[in-house]
């Protein structure tokens, strides 16, 4: 008896699905990939349990005659490859017809597709390799395939899978290539009912696309890239040295529209930007290399994620080249007389190190909490070391991306310092001159009470109340016999804030001292409104139980002068605030009202 026999075909569709299929995403990126080879134009991938328990893939592409719908379960069988020669002349994402038979044996697997016009449809079941069940059914317009269980037949395969949220991670990573590949398909992904991308078609600006994959932060910083040579095409969009990443996951390569992972391409993107980024920094690019099929060999992994140049160094120095000229021709890298830069990227070079200090700086504050997360209505003001009620670092972070670090959460050492005062405007923010040359509009009110604040709350965690001012003898306030009431139980409070006051009789208190900062103010407001703040008698009168109260002092310190500052006072109150802790909140917590780069600005121009 021979000792070597034919493997079944169930056996060889597992060990098949072992390449092809090695989680989640890989079907998702299969299924997508045959329906852009059957011409959709709206995708819709759903997920459950982060594609664990179901995916489905639906288009609008032209779908399969049912004796087609039987045929794609056979291992091999395509409609992409016919012969020997068409293998160096390939036009589609999948050739190989192993994707279908494969994910169908190690799932519960159900098709339901039809052709154009047709009057009946077919649906299809295969339950881990087993016979299929065929049936007539509705017309789909096109194939909706789902794929329920993944590797349920074959638990030592799905033991290996990671948390459903790593895995969803996988997945909407793998659509979203898909997605900036093909800006010409709509591109839908949910998961629990959840919307993840919502992308309709864009061909007429990709950059409706990137901005939905990686974030919409990223849109103002991105650059247009072009290098046509003999067969060659490099296109694509870089971001601008300002916005970078910790890891060149932002970085995504494609080769005829097919995401790939080339050292080299990556490698000639980060030489281009090797004098324009901080250590430690990645920059965020989509490009795209089109080239004759026969110059690129697409058959050398078995997920189809590496590809073999006929000529690599070309094609990397294309790239090189492309990415270099890009940013050569940006306008932060042009001349401005006396004032250019003397080493290329000099001005954005800075701005990019001042990103990356913010972004290191909320990364190393461990147990710092994270005041983007917090707002006037819900935030506390917590004593050093003490984070109850605060928000945890990285609550949220963003899908794909990294979000520019926000200026009124964290901003970089001695940013508010660098800024230049150009003048009011509305006669209700300020107009700067930033790092970089980016045009920063300020909120001087909400400067000044980010001062005053903290002015106020070190002291209390000093252990002192804010330094009176003034005598006031002759000064009395009468309220009204509610209010009078609060006063009077928020006596012991007052007088720790630096409000001198005793009772007078009835309604009305006799004021002989309030807080630096506030003597010029209207002070039967400035009492009422901060003893209403004032937390219930006989609490412990800490900076914690005193936050609101505190918020609502510096609010009133700051306004209205601090909507009239002169340039000079509001450069003093600038330099003040680059001391200020900002992950304190307070109530008007938007210093930087908004932020224009250079290269937004030249472009409105154009």
């Amino acid at each position: 008896m021979s000792s070597i026999a034919v493997l079944s075909e169930e056996l060889i569709n597992q060990i098949a699905a072992g390449e092809v299929v090695e989680r989640p995403a890989s079907v998702v990126k299969e299924l997508c990939e045959n329906a852009l080879d059957a011409g959709a134009r709206t995708i819709r991938v759903t997920l459950e349990q982060g594609g664990m328990g179901r995916i489905i893939v639906s288009d609008d592409g032209h779908g399969m005659s049912a004796g087609d719908a039987r045929m794609c379960l056979l291992r091999h069988a395509t409609s992409k490859l016919r012969e020997f020669d068409g293998l160096s002349r390939l036009a589609t994402m999948g050739f190989r017809g192993e994707a279908i038979p494969a994910i169908a044996s190690v799932s519960r697997f159900t098709l339901h597709t039809s052709t154009p016009g047709a009057a009946i449809g077919t649906r299809l079941r295969v339950e881990g390799g087993g016979a299929e069940e065929v049936e007539e059914a509705e017309p789909a317009g096109g194939t909706t395939i789902q794929v329920d269980e993944l590797f349920f037949n074959v638990p030592a395969r799905r033991k290996f899978l990671r948390r459903d949220s790593t895995e969803l991670k996988h997945a909407e990573e793998a659509a979203l290539r898909l997605a900036l590949a093909h800006p010409e398909v709509g591109f839908f992904v949910t998961h629990g009912g959840v919307s993840l991308l919502a992308s309709p078609a864009c061909p007429a600006d990709p950059t409706e696309r990137i901005a939905a994959a990686l974030g919409p932060e990223v849109h103002p910083h991105l650059l247009k890239l072009e290098e046509r040579r003999l067969g060659l095409t490099v296109t694509g969009y870089v971001a601008s040295p300002e916005y970078t990443l910790p890891t060149a996951r932002g970085l995504y390569t494609f080769v005829n529209r097919r995401y790939v992972r080339d050292r080299g391409l990556i490698s000639a993107v980060q030489r281009a930007f090797q004098d324009a980024l901080p250590p430690g920094r990645q920059p965020v690019a989509a490009l795209f290399v089109d080239l004759d099929p026969r110059s690129v060999d697409v058959n050398v992994h078995p997920q189809k994620l590496e590809v073999r140049f006929s000529d690599g160094p070309g094609v990397h120095d294309a790239v090189y080249a492309a990415v270099s000229r890009a940013l050569r021709s940006a306008p932060w890298l042009q001349g401005q007389g006396d004032a250019a830069p003397t080493s290329p990227a000099a001005a954005h070079y800075a701005l990019a190190v001042e990103r990356f200090l913010t972004r290191a700086q909320t990364a190393l504050a461990s147990g710092t909490p994270a005041f983007a997360a917090a707002t006037p209505a819900d935030a506390t003001l917590w004593a050093p070391g003490d984070t109850r009620g605060a928000p945890a670092v990285g609550e949220r972070a963003p899908a794909f991306g990294q979000a520019l670090p926000q200026l009124n959460d964290a901003p970089p050492p001695t940013y508010f310092a660098s800024l230049k005062p150009l003048g009011p405007l509305g006669r209700r923010f300020h107009v700067c001159e930033g790092p970089g040359g980016t045009l920063v509009v300020v909120d001087p009110h909400a400067a000044l009470e980010r001062v005053r604040l903290h002015a106020f709350r070190e002291a209390l965690v000093d252990g002192a109340p804010p330094s009176p001012q003034g005598s006031l003898f002759s000064s009395t306030l009468t309220f009204t016999p509610d209010e009078a009431r609060v006063v009077a139980q928020g006596l012991p409070a007052l007088r720790r804030l630096g409000f001198a006051l005793e009772p007078f009789g009835g309604p009305t208190f006799a004021l002989t001292a309030l807080p630096r900062g506030l003597d010029a103010l209207d002070a039967l407001a400035v009492v009422r409104d901060v003893a209403a703040a004032l937390p219930p008698a006989g609490a412990p009168l800490t900076p914690l139980s005193l936050a609101e109260a505190l918020r609502v002092m510096a609010c009133h310190a700051a306004g209205p002068s601090g909507n009239e500052l002169s340039a000079d006072a509001l450069k003093a109150v600038l330099r003040e605030l680059d001391a200020v802790d900002f992950h304190v909140p307070c109530r008007h917590r938007t210093v930087v009202v908004h932020e224009v780069p250079l290269l937004e600005l030249e472009r409105r121009a154009r």
